[in-house]
């Protein structure tokens, strides 16, 4: 009876540590879940250098669902980081850069680099990979996210609540859409496709 008992009362533990908006990945993750996401005051503008073939990229993002990503990816933006990095990884599911080491003349490097600040811890949710979402790209280590950041392209199941949502493209995902479909050396664009700066600004309201 009383082996019973444990096993009852562990039951109940895990469904009311689920009955508070939390649960676990697979792989031992938290996951924020049922949390509607709710667009920052601010969103990010993605400038290209080459305008007239890439133009630009607006990105809508989710404090309420990854404070400490969005916090990062305006730090970054504002200090002139992403000022010259380029799209380093693009193929038919995403588009990523956010790289510093990219700046540089050693394609070798791309994607290898992070900025100066610690790493961002992991902040799963259970919003899915559709298309347009921004992620934070990471190593193994779930939370070693730190400036790189990717789009999708189309649905990707297989990023769900492993790699941390913190925004979506709200215009501009034909250009993001041009850029994957750019020619490339396995997945890395034959000619550089540079960002000219990332701003954050008011979002225009309707």
């Amino acid at each position: 009876m009383r082996k019973l008992s444990l096993v009852f009362l562990f039951s109940l533990l895990v469904v009311l540590s689920g009955c508070n908006g939390t649960s676990s990945n697979s792989s031992g993750g938290e996951v924020k879940e049922n949390v509607e996401p709710v667009a920052d005051p601010e969103v990010a503008v993605i400038e290209m250098e080459n305008t007239a073939a890439y133009g630009t990229i607006t990105i809508e993002l989710y404090s309420n669902i990854a404070p400490k990503a969005v916090q990062r990816f305006k730090e970054l933006a504002k200090e002139g980081v992403y000022n010259g990095v380029t799209f380093h990884r693009v193929n038919q599911s995403v588009i990523q850069s956010g790289d510093p080491l990219s700046k540089d003349s050693d394609p070798t490097n791309d994607g290898s680099g992070r900025s100066d600040k610690p790493n961002v811890e992991a902040e799963f949710s259970d919003i899915e990979y559709d298309t347009g979402i921004v992620g934070a790209a990471r190593g193994q280590d779930f939370d070693s996210a730190n400036s790189q950041f990717f789009i999708t392209l189309k649905r990707e199941p297989g990023f769900d609540r492993r790699y941390t949502v913190f925004g979506k493209v709200i215009d501009g995902m034909v250009n993001a859409r041009t850029i994957g479909g750019a020619p490339r050396d396995g997945e890395r664009p034959i000619d550089d496709i540079r960002i000219k700066t990332v701003r954050i600004e008011p979002k225009k309201q309707n």
